[in-house]
């Protein structure tokens, strides 16, 4: 059976100790349950409850106004999400078409 390595070295030389993963180089300890269900509730997920990934093509579902602009986005504008970030506000880091590059909350848009 093979083991992930190490999060905080990269070690390949892991061993299991009942539900944990031992690192027998920098003696850090995890459990790969608890960091599955972590990165679970991290991930971010459209209006529909679908996972955003970075690369996945997204429609805005909502006329937006852009802060401190005359502009608004469009409903049905596409967009390509290029970075994913843990902010609480604005979530995705996209490049709308017609208006450049802009940060989103994930809860206007949906998966195309």
């Amino acid at each position: 059976m093979s083991f992930p390595p190490c999060p905080q070295c990269q070690s390949a030389f892991v061993y299991p100790d009942q539900d944990q993963l031992i690192c027998p180089e920098c003696a850090y300890e995890w459990s790969p349950v608890e960091e599955a269900e972590e990165k679970a509730l991290r991930a971010v997920k459209d209006v529909n409850g679908a996972v955003l990934e970075e690369g996945d093509k997204v429609t805005i579902i909502k006329d937006l106004k852009v802060k401190g602009s005359s502009t608004v986005i469009k409903i049905g504008s596409k967009a390509v999400i290029k970075r994913i970030t843990e902010g609480k506000d604005h979530q995705l880091d996209c490049r709308i078409d017609g208006v450049g590059e802009m940060m989103v909350t994930s809860k206007y848009v949906k998966k195309a």
